[in-house]
């Protein structure tokens, strides 16, 4: 495999959110620095109709950089099974309005899911355009992985596009290592060792 560009320092100068933490896990209230408030929280399943609003107000150009591959419209089933995570393998967090779920909009998510060596979690993350370079995809990952180190993981990788270079550069900031996977043309593979895995509970 082939090693891709050491740390870019375009994130040396990364813009700070202002961060309160609110009464339960994961749950946070955020000001970014353009202004906008939002809440940071797991998902739930009220949120399946928003995911699918907030599909439609996507460009061709962000559903292919998140799902690797063109899609028209995001189905309900799919919508319902990501607003539906399984606590024992799978977290996902999203950063929306200061709204009750499904009443509001969500501008970015993150997802993980344990593989099934149980020592790895494949990752997945999106911020809408109009959030972006404002360091909320930062701040998405870093929760990802205080998760994946809670779950005693031994890894963390994820699939990006090539031309994804804002999130290539954003992954080596945070210590990923880039490759090309075989067979992959326009893939690369970024991952994290978090160490040995050790038994969880």
């Amino acid at each position: 495999m082939q090693a891709v560009s050491p740390i870019s320092s375009r994130f040396d100068r990364r813009p700070r959110i202002r961060r309160q933490r609110l009464a339960g896990r994961w749950r946070e209230r955020l000001r970014l620095p353009d202004g906008r408030e939002l809440i940071l929280r797991p998902i739930e399943p009220a949120d399946a109709s928003a995911l699918q609003h907030g599909f439609g107000l996507l460009t061709p150009e962000e559903i292919r950089m998140r799902f690797l591959h063109p899609m028209k419209a995001m189905p309900e089933s799919m919508a319902r099974r990501l607003a539906n995570p399984d606590p024992k393998r799978e977290f996902a967090l999203v950063a929306a309005e200061p709204l009750p779920p499904g009443q509001a909009l969500i501008g970015a998510v993150v997802r993980a899911s344990i593989d099934a060596s149980g020592e790895g979690a494949e990752f997945a993350i999106l911020v809408a355009r109009l959030l972006a370079r404002q360091g909320l995809g930062r701040l998405l990952m870093q929760r990802l992985l205080h998760w994946a180190r809670a779950k005693r993981l031994r890894r963390v990788y994820g699939d990006v596009l090539e031309e994804n270079q804002a999130m290539l550069a954003l992954a080596r900031s945070l210590g990923f290592q880039l490759r090309h996977p075989p067979c992959e043309p326009g893939l690369i593979r970024v991952e994290l060792e978090l160490g040995p895995a050790r038994a969880r509970s």
